[in-house]
């Protein structure tokens, strides 16, 4: 490969503002939704209204004689649609889906809100109007959604080293405590919705999907049609938060009437389908067990979670993510169990697994504080490993220490009077509590297009979609860092699966994933460009090797001479008679590797919390919040730092407000609208301070980059109860922390 010299104009590390902003705010973001095409219908589903039990009949006699509808289609009319095998690989050929059976499949109904019907009319309110016609006769049963959890699959060990039951058993200070969650569900601002184009051969799908390789991969099996006969768009989602990594049923119910009625079909879920049919995260249950000498060395941690999940599929919330490798304990065993409900199924939330873990670990590591007479900082950097005990490997980067004593500093946590009730401002009492935090750091397999143009312009195009997180200015910064080229002069093409195939956005891992895949395409175009110097007519550089030239900043130039001594780029395209020359790059998954790991990787941060509390009216408020996070090199602080802002914008909702309630009677979710569910607005989000402490982790890649959506939310759960605690002097060990709860 000749060489090349790396750009002057360095765009990495510096605030650049969203370059899709001007779309969304000028309203030419195009959504799944936004889509219309000539003869459009509109599907509605009519949704079960037991959770336990059987059809017994669907009459749609009168529902298929009102004005507009099309069809109204049931088990046996709908056509055939398959399950999905499971593809575990997470690259091109992945395959997964949380609610393996397929619409409509039998007539057995496991949870409220089940697809039992579909109506499609020419207009949505017509569809509307024929789903309410359609009479359904049930069977039922009374509905299993007990709130409290035991075993009910086998219980399985997720981690173990030493003799756990006795060191604490032997140990001089002990804790036993049980935490709860409770069901949680997405509330994205877009609706999931589904709009299918059917043109007699193979499908055109506009999904809002957090994966549209996946996605493409499970509807072409479900479909029963070869996979490059489907085509899965999604080129702005209005945020998923996990919601929206996989498949749901009603992607496979308007790709199917579309084929059967020849016509465009849209499916929008509504906000009350949003808590009954596409995911939540589920009710866990933690026991945690703690015990430490008297100067506060961890010799033993328990931890048994068993969570909620539907009746016929097996999720899993590894709530032991982070703690294998958290602590330095020489015992230690996490096991893990499902109680099954009749719920739909779960599927991940924003920071699965270690986030609902860290909420039981972090608050019982602050109890186990106050029982030794421990600074809970002090107890935490105490117990600091040298190498992740779990794994018994080392680190590929681990700073946590540091953002434990940066973040102690910036929130004047020396100020602190550990006495309950002892701090006042104002006539409030504050509370102030801590708590660590992490996110695994892996990569996804990722390729990339980089492609130079004869207008002087460049493009980046991968599959991969960007949910709101800034996906097109990274993978702009990106390319304007290798290429010297302005970001206003290079395109971003993603969200189609027509493109290079690119990983779902989840697990905070694209940005890591893209890094190499790109920076290798952007060096193989140049390359490609320097050949065309050397051959192409017309160029300056003509009849000289590829190998005595070099490129600078949008300029080919021979080695040795000043950039603006050679040509721009576009100039030698144009003398090649070229419209542009490209490269192709890619990055191999670490995640899910059976290769043994050399490295530990992960990011790392500290939540520092105060709380208000006025006892005389029981008001409660989290008034501040300080977050330091170490996941290496910030590629543009700007949108990191609105990354970690919004997560703990969604840990004050998971703390303090969000639960998803069932009704026994009829596993109907009680809550299902943005009324009765509460999420944090404005006025409940206090000053958030957010800094990074960067150390470049090269493993990953080579500029050092981590993901860092998941990590701001991880934590803030424990460390606002722990704050409570404070203030109030009641442990509250099952969320949302509620106003009854502090009345005593």
């Amino acid at each position: 490969m000749p060489a090349t010299r790396q750009a002057t104009l360095s765009v990495i590390g510096k605030a650049q503002p969203r370059v899709d902003g001007p779309l969304k705010v000028s309203g030419k973001a195009m959504y799944t939704s936004d889509h219309n095409f000539p003869g459009m219908l509109y599907a509605v589903p009519v949704c079960a209204t037991i959770a336990n039990g059987e059809v017994q009949k669907i009459d749609t006699n009168a529902a298929e004689k009102m004005p507009g509808v099309r069809a109204i289609f049931v088990r046996n009319t709908i056509g055939k649609l398959f399950r999905a095998s499971e593809g575990v690989a997470f690259d091109a050929e992945m395959s997964h889906v949380d609610e393996n059976r397929p619409p409509l499949e039998d007539d057995v109904v496991r949870y409220y809100g089940q697809y039992v019907a579909l109506a499609v009319a020419d207009t949505f309110e017509r569809a509307s109007a024929a789903a309410d016609a359609v009479k359904v006769t049930y069977s039922s049963r009374p509905p299993n959604v007990e709130p409290r959890l035991a075993p009910e699959t086998n219980q399985k060990v997720e981690s173990e080293r030493g003799d756990a039951a006795k060191a604490f058993d032997a140990a001089a200070v002990q804790l036993d405590q049980t935490y709860d969650l409770p069901p949680e569900t997405h509330n994205p601002i877009e609706l999931h919705a589904s709009v299918a184009v059917w043109d007699g051969t193979a499908f055109t799908l506009y999904e809002s999907t957090q994966g549209v390789v996946n996605h493409r991969n499970v509807l072409a099996q479900m479909l029963g049609v070869p996979k490059e006969n489907v085509r899965v768009v999604s080129k702005f989602l209005g945020s998923g938060f996990g919601g929206k990594l996989f498949p749901w049923t009603q992607s496979a119910l308007a790709a199917a009437a579309a084929r059967q009625l020849g016509k465009p079909v849209k499916f929008v879920v509504s906000r009350r389908m949003m808590f009954q049919s596409v995911g939540h995260r589920p009710r866990v249950t933690q026991r945690i067990r703690l015990s430490a000498t008297r100067d506060g060395k961890l010799t033993s941690l328990r931890q048994d979670w068993v969570n909620h999940t539907s009746i016929l599929d097996d999720y899993k919330e590894n709530c032991g993510e982070a703690t294998p490798f958290m602590y330095s304990v020489p015992n230690l065993r996490v096991t893990s169990a499902q109680a099954r409900r009749h719920v739909g199924p779960p599927t991940p939330m924003r920071g699965p697994g270690a986030v609902p873990g860290l909420w039981a670990t972090e608050s019982a590591m602050d109890e186990l504080a106050l029982k030794l007479g421990i600074d809970p900082v002090q107890l935490r950097l105490v117990n600091e490993p040298k190498i992740d005990e779990g794994l018994n490997i080392p680190f590929s980067s681990r700073h946590l220490k540091e953002c434990l004593s940066t973040g102690a500093q910036k929130f004047g946590w020396e100020k602190r009077n550990p006495s309950v009730g002892s701090m006042k401002r104002d006539g409030l009492t504050l509370g102030w509590g801590m708590a660590a935090c992490s996110w695994i750091a892996e990569r996804f397999a990722f390729a990339a297009s980089v492609e130079l143009r004869d207008d002087g312009t460049a493009r980046v195009s991968t599959a991969t979609q960007d949910i709101g997180t800034g996906t097109y200015t990274i993978l702009a910064l990106l390319v304007s860092e290798r290429l010297g080229l302005a970001v206003d002069k290079i395109e971003v093409a993603l969200g189609d699966t027509r493109l290079p195939p690119g990983p779902l956005s989840g697990g905070s891992m694209v940005t890591a994933s893209a890094v190499h895949a790109v920076t290798e395409a952007a060096a193989k175009a140049i390359d490609a460009l320097l050949a065309t110097a050397a051959k192409a007519h017309g160029s300056k550089f003509a009849g000289r090797k590829a190998s005595e030239l070099e490129y600078t900043n949008a300029m080919v130039h021979a080695k040795g001479e000043s950039a603006s001594s050679g040509m721009p780029f576009a100039d030698l395209l144009r003398a090649g008679n070229l419209q542009s020359v490209s490269g192709a790059g890619s990055s191999q998954a670490t995640f899910g590797s059976a290769s043994k790991p050399k490295f530990s990787s992960h990011s790392f941060g500290a939540q520092f919390v105060e709380v208000t509390w006025q006892p005389e009216i029981a008001r409660l408020r989290v008034s501040r919040v300080v977050t330091v996070i170490d996941a290496g090199r910030i590629l543009n602080p700007l949108a990191g730092r609105n990354q970690i802002e919004g997560a703990v914008v969604m840990g004050i909702g998971m703390s303090l407000f969000e639960e998803t309630s069932y009704d026994p009677r009829n596993g109907a979710p009680i809550n299902s609208n943005l009324a009765d569910y509460i999420v944090s607005s404005n006025a409940d989000v206090p000053s958030l301070d957010v800094h990074f402490v960067e150390y470049p982790d090269t493993h990953l890649n080579e500029l050092g980059a981590r993901g860092i959506g998941e990590i701001g939310l991880a934590g803030v759960a424990a460390a606002i109860a722990n704050a409570v605690y404070h203030a109030t002097g009641v442990r509250v060990r099952e969320l949302p922390i509620k106003i009854e709860d502090l009345i005593v």
